[in-house]
């Protein structure tokens, strides 16, 4: 017993803040923006909403409600439940050991660019071929890798309550006030091009918010449904082991309804502020054509944003990746404490010394991963019709395949073997009520196995061979 009651949140802010910090990723940043410009502004908020309130609650609170209960990390809280679903225990540890070969990989991109803001006002970043001359180059990337792996461990290393919660208590207030800063920044641009065109942030505003249903059948809704669904995967980290390891650490006098409430609202206020801040500025000196860049609009597009705004630009593309940076760690965090708090358990070995193992193994692999864009270059085509390279094959693995191949089988564990109750019990076990017991019930028993299944069957190509 004194081994499961080592670590734990000091209260319901810790815990919310560290949850938050971990929901709050580079996926809110980058990946949100992306998709709500893409997938229709308004419209895909709209869906979005509504499946962050259904989908994404069921999802966090039965990652939550297990780890507390059980007071097991991911590895062991399955086969605690049922000595024969322990095989999904072993396949859920699978996603964050994935994960962390290439999440700080991308830490270390940003901490790249952290440097070319403080040393040339991001003059260099903004340059065309910048970001693919840096991670082509041999040595740079893992020297950057490097640093930003062991930052991420040290705070492991430090503990929950001295190291995770601390640091997110001060970070993600931090976090917060600079989205905010840049996203009203945003909406005071405006920008008249070389057609002597001008648009100003609060055009760019009603791009956002505004539902675009041009062209909308509903192949193209059943697409912008699977898009938000696999954001929420990313936003709450659901379906990775991370929530059921810090449920694991939250006390039993915690309001776990009102707790993960503020989960939901932290992350998804996170998400639209993200959207607020980049979509409107990208708008402005890019048109609707600088928003269809995808995964290189923070790296190539945002640079050159940047460069366009004239004095102000240096220094709010500087904040711009400081908080990037702040919200990777809170994320990176969150893989690698998963992580070590299995392997300690599995290992029966304390804390620091498996923190000290993971970094060296991590390093390792991620500096494979760096390498995946020289020596170990290549190009795979994916099930689901994507290009790959090797950081790509591991995030498709991880996120599109194994986790909603996870939430299925955790539905049907939930919902079918053991009984919606046993969730309902233990958010009940603190005295206080659970006020949507009946919409959990339903969803985790009918609703949610069903898209978390066609979900899984889109990302391995089922329905493009149909």
């Amino acid at each position: 017993m004194e081994k499961k009651k080592k670590s734990s949140f000091s209260g319901s802010i810790g815990f919310v803040l560290s949850a938050a910090g971990s929901a709050v990723g580079v996926g809110n940043i980058w990946r949100f923006p992306y998709l709500a410009a893409k997938d229709g502004g308004g419209l895909f908020l709209a869906v979005y909403l509504v499946l962050v309130l259904t989908f994404g609650f069921v999802l966090l609170t039965t990652d939550v409600a297990i780890g507390r209960r059980t007071k097991e990390g991911a590895l062991r809280a399955f086969g605690a439940i049922n000595r024969k679903w322990k095989f999904l225990g072993y396949i859920t540890f699978l996603v964050p050991a994935l994960i962390m070969t290439y999440y700080s990989v991308i830490g270390g991109w940003v901490s790249r660019y952290i440097v070319a803001y403080l040393t040339n006002g991001g003059k260099e970043a903004a340059k065309d071929g910048y970001f693919t001359s840096f991670i082509t180059s041999k040595v740079s990337p893992i020297v950057f890798m490097l640093i930003f792996l062991a930052l991420t461990s040290f705070i492991v290393y430090r503990g929950v309550e001295k190291g995770i919660e601390k640091f997110s208590k001060i970070i993600m207030p931090g976090l917060i006030f600079m989205i905010i800063g840049i996203s009203v920044f945003s909406l005071t641009l405006h920008y008249t091009d070389a057609d002597g065109v001008t648009r100003t942030g609060l055009q760019g505003l009603s791009v956002y918010l505004l539902p675009n249903l041009d062209g909308l059948t509903w192949s193209r809704f059943l697409e912008i449904l699977l898009d938000a669904m696999s954001q929420i995967f990313f936003s709450l980290s659901v379906s990775m082991g991370i929530m059921i390891t810090y449920g694991s650490y939250v006390k039993k006098d915690v309001n776990l309804s009102r707790s993960l409430g503020q989960i939901e609202f932290f992350d998804t206020g996170v998400a639209f502020l993200a959207g607020l801040m980049i979509i409107p500025a990208v708008f402005v000196f890019s048109g609707t054509e600088g928003m269809a860049s995808g995964p290189s609009l923070m790296f190539v597009s945002l640079p050159k944003v940047f460069d366009a705004m004239g004095a102000a630009g240096p220094f709010i593309g500087l904040i711009f990746f400081v908080m990037v940076a702040f919200a990777a760690l809170t994320s990176c965090i969150s893989i690698m404490e998963t992580l070590v708090a299995n392997c300690m358990e599995f290992f029966h070995t304390t804390r620091k010394k498996m923190s000290l193992i993971l970094c060296a193994v991590y390093a390792g692999a991620s500096a494979v991963i760096c390498l995946g864009y020289n020596i170990f270059y290549f190009e795979l085509s994916l099930p689901n019709g994507q290009t790959a390279q090797l950081l790509d094959v591991m995030d498709y693995i991880s996120n599109s395949f194994l986790m909603p191949f996870i939430s299925f089988l955790t539905c049907i564990l939930v919902g079918w073997i053991i009984k919606p109750k046993w969730i309902i019990e233990e958010m009940e076990s603190s005295g206080h009520t659970f006020g949507r017991k009946r919409l959990y019930a339903f969803m985790i028993r009918y609703i949610t196995p069903v898209m978390m299944a066609v979900l899984f069957l889109q990302s391995a190509g089922f329905f493009s061979l149909v």
